[in-house]
């Protein structure tokens, strides 16, 4: 590969997840404070593997049949911008509506989405060995996200809207310089069945024992996955506070506005370090023990979170992330490893889909219900972390919460705005001294953990079920068997 194209698609792919890490873990840190509940972060976290699951198939076929890609890359980016400055305009008004904001959300998220499956195609098109090539192209994405968390921690803009803007500045330059990048026209012609955009060619693979259990396990374990992506950056929050002989002492030292971007980028850089010493492990424990050390990080990284987080200890928090790495690498590329070796050549490409489809769509869509539920579960009521700063105050919201809960139901939506301006009030009220007090009252109240306890247990239930039922054998599916399935 000639050096020009490898800084080119090096820098698309570094944008690419500089875009996604700009906001994607970091936005509940400001969101909170704009009235969003535990509710409307599992919404949030719904819509995009939604849009993950939906909107692939009509993208991707539009860059395969009608337009060359790196003119649909910069269209959906640019369209992406534009739409998440919306969503800012929505953020800064007097009473933001979370479900507005979120239905802006899944629509920049419609955007974004299909340019994940696009920017792979786009480059492994131009690349003469994308088997040797690629990788090297690959981690440019991983170290792009961690350079988004580590420019949101400098700024301090991990708990501002400011990140919004950020995304929104990136995906427009990534937009734009997608017409600089390698032509790369339509390659298919001729009809296209439903059965062929839908990928149900793959299903065929499920009639295998062994590998219907490793799809139903990853699955599974994508629910307990949506509480990493959706909570973890609050506890990581709470380190901010220790300002003396601390994590947040120590940023502020190294010249970091807060830690959260910072710290959260440690699970990026750790999966860099355990994709290159996969191979020692891999031959040495084969798929199954592969896949099941991927599923016990994630039990320890959960029990790690359960125990450090009420009191803030900060080896177990930074622990439990570093684990991203081999919860990640080990279970998710060893994953996408075992469907190339099982699925027949002429269906790998909709193996691969279906396996993206069943885990980072459907598993990670119902987790983030699911964590949006239980969050809610384990989040006292506003008046109980503002009595701890505004006694008097406090009085006042626990009134309205009173009477949200003998309310009809006709009457709550009124009644909960009447809620999300009061507390918004008094945020905005106070002082940056008492903001930052309410802040820590709010973060110290959730119920840690039991919160994370929920997500461990079940991780510790299918790892179980996993390494009792699955053999690694061969598959039992054959190229001919697929074809005629196909047929």
């Amino acid at each position: 590969m000639n050096l020009t194209l490898r800084l080119q698609l090096s820098v698309m792919m570094f944008i690419q997840f500089f875009v996604w890490g700009a906001w994607y873990v970091t936005a509940p840190n400001y969101l909170s404070k704009i009235g969003f509940t535990a509710t409307d972060f599992g919404l949030i976290y719904t819509v995009g593997p939604v849009a993950g699951v939906i909107s692939p198939f009509f993208v991707g076929m539009i860059a395969d049949r009608f337009f060359p890609a790196q003119r649909v890359l910069g269209v959906m980016h640019i369209l992406g911008a534009a739409i998440m400055l919306f969503a800012t305009t929505m953020m800064k008004t007097l009473n933001p509506s979370p479900d507005a904001i979120n239905m802006v959300l899944f629509g920049y998220q419609l955007t974004y989405f299909p340019t994940l499956a696009l920017a792979n195609t786009l480059a492994m098109k131009n690349m003469g060995n994308p088997e040797k090539d690629f990788p090297g192209i690959r981690v440019m994405g991983t170290i792009g996200w961690i350079v988004a968390g580590l420019a949101l921690s400098w700024f301090g803009w991990g708990t501002k809207i400011n990140m919004f803007y950020l995304t929104a500045g990136a995906s427009l330059a990534l937009g734009l310089f997608s017409f600089a990048l390698p032509h790369t026209p339509p390659t298919q012609t001729g009809p296209v069945s439903a059965r062929q955009i839908l990928g149900l060619d793959a299903l065929v693979l499920l009639k295998d024992r062994n590998y219907l259990i490793f799809m139903t396990a990853s699955f599974l374990i994508c629910i307990p996955l949506a509480f990493y992506y959706q909570i973890t950056s609050r506890v990581v929050e709470m380190l901010q506070f220790q300002q003396v002989a601390g994590l947040g002492g120590v940023a502020t030292s190294l010249g970091f506005g807060d830690v959260i971007g910072l710290v959260m980028s440690f699970g990026q850089m750790a999966e860099i370090i355990f994709i290159l010493v996969m191979p020692f492990f891999f031959v040495r424990l084969g798929v199954k023990w592969m896949l099941a050390m991927g599923m016990l990080a994630w039990i320890v990284r959960y029990a790690l979170f359960s125990l450090g987080a009420p009191d803030e200890i900060r080896w177990m928090i930074l622990g439990g992330i570093v684990l991203h790495g081999i919860c990640y690498d080990f279970f998710f590329v060893t994953g996408q490893i075992y469907t190339d070796q099982v699925a027949p050549k002429q269906i790998r490409a909709q193996a691969q889909g279906m396996l993206v489809l069943f885990t980072l769509g459907l598993g990670m869509a119902i987790g983030a219900q699911i964590a949006g539920q239980i969050e809610a579960q384990h989040t006292p009521k506003a008046s109980v972390w503002i009595e701890q700063v505004f006694p008097v105050k406090a009085e006042t919201v626990r009134a309205i919460e009173s009477r949200l809960e003998s309310s009809p139901a006709g009457e709550r939506n009124k009644i909960q705005e009447e809620l999300s301006q009061t507390i918004k009030a008094i945020r905005d009220g106070a002082n940056t001294e008492q903001q930052a007090a309410l802040r820590k009252a709010e973060l110290k109240s959730i119920e840690w953990k039991p919160l994370w306890g929920k997500p461990a247990i079940f991780a510790a239930v299918i790892l179980a079920l996993f390494v009792l039922l699955f053999k690694n054998k061969p598959a039992a599916v054959s190229d001919k068997k697929a074809e005629a399935y196909a047929d």
